[in-house]
Formats: structure tokens, sequence, C-alpha cells
């Protein structure tokens, strides 16, 4: 059996030291970079698209993307919501290709009611998943509207501010306060309460997803 690869994952540098030596030619700083924000992409574009592989699938092409264009990040600081920003994009294009409309305005706004959609069918996997807690909270998740779904995911399971979350999707506070509002209360607080301390994160991103993610990209860049 392999030995397993011993990883520099950045250490104790900001994202934008972490830019600035990868743009001075540390390509395999790079690394560093996907490992810190493998998690949150991925759970945001599986919010987005419901299917596992395709979020994988994002998630290669977005960081493949922003490598390529590294010199258009004026502010490294804001790596992570540049990073949200292209996987984002990445998932409406994969979207407008299966037909589907993605409406991105705040629907909350204008007093629309959260619209629930059937989910995809689950394979074996997932109904074995159902079984345990976090299958049920992933499940729940998926029948949101694609606009809460984002938001909820960022907010509630990657604990993302809510700042943070209006500028990774570039709307406003307010929409986020919203659309987290009525995104809860859609799920049920109190079902959510009662299973979320105990329940297995949705989304699951285990360690082979991130090995795999990275060795993919890096082989294309």
């Amino acid at each position: 059996m392999q030995a397993a690869r011993k990883v520099n994952y950045g250490g104790t540098l900001t994202d934008s030291e972490l830019i600035d030596r990868i743009r001075k030619g540390d390509k395999p700083l790079f690394e560093a970079v996907m490992r810190r924000y493998n998690q949150r992409l991925f759970r945001l574009a599986r919010s987005l698209l419901r299917d596992d592989s395709e979020a994988e699938d994002v998630l290669q092409d977005a960081y493949v993307r922003a490598y390529a264009h590294l010199d258009q990040l004026e502010d490294p600081s804001r790596l992570g919501s540049w990073l949200s920003h292209i996987a984002v994009h990445e998932c409406r294009a994969r979207l407008r290709k299966r037909g589907r409309h993605m409406q991105m305005v705040d629907q909350a706004s204008k007093g629309a009611p959260v619209r629930i959609v059937p989910g995809p069918t689950a394979g074996p996997e997932e109904q074995a998943l159902n079984h345990q807690l976090g299958g049920v909270l992933t499940s729940a998740i998926d029948s949101l509207s694609v606009g809460y779904r984002a938001v909820f995911v960022l907010r509630d399971v990657e604990g993302l501010s809510t700042a943070e979350v209006a500028d990774s999707l570039g709307i406003t506070e307010m929409a986020v306060k919203t659309r987290l509002h009525r995104a809860r209360a859609a799920m049920r607080d109190e079902l959510f309460a009662r299973i979320g301390a105990a329940a297995l994160p949705p989304f699951s991103f285990d360690g082979a997803r991130c090995d795999r993610i990275v060795e993919s990209v890096l082989s294309r860049i």
C-alpha cells in the first residue's frame, strides 16, 4: 500500500500571503488553497446542484479557472468570496445546460413564498445515508429552492457570517437574513433544533474526496 503523502497545508499563512507566494512562482502552495476551501466550496456547489459528482466537477473547474486568473484577484484577503463567486458561476452554467432556470434574485424581498422543489432520485448510497440523521438533514436542505439552499448551507452549515455569505453570493446582507429566516421556517426550526447537534454533517466531505479533487486539479494546472 502506498504511504500517505505528507501535505503542506500552508501552515499559518494568511490567504494574502498564500496568493502572494503563488503569484511569485510557488505553485505547490495552491494545494494549500484548495485544502483550505475544499469543504466550503463543495458544500456550496452541492447545495446548488444537488449532485455530489457534479459538485466535485465544479470544484475542479473552478480551481483551474481561479489559478489561471489569479492576477484578477484584486484583494487576496477576499480569496474565499472570490472562489465562491467562481464556483457559483460554474454551477449556473451547469444548471443552464440542464435546461433549468436558476433564479438568484432576492425573491424573499418581493414577498414571494419559499418554493419547495422535488429532490433528485436517491441512489443506493443516499438511501443508506437517509437512515442516518445527516441524510435527513441533507434531504431537507435539498427540498429548498436554490437561492435558499446556498444561503442556508453557507450560514448555518459552514458557519460564515451574514456579511461573508452576502459577499460570497453577491447579494445584500438583508437578503441573506430574509432567505435564511424563510429557509429555516420551511425546514421547520424545531426539526433542525432537535437533530442539528447530533446529525452527521450534510454533504459529507471526507479525506478521499479532498485528495481526489486536489490531485485532479494539480494535474490540470
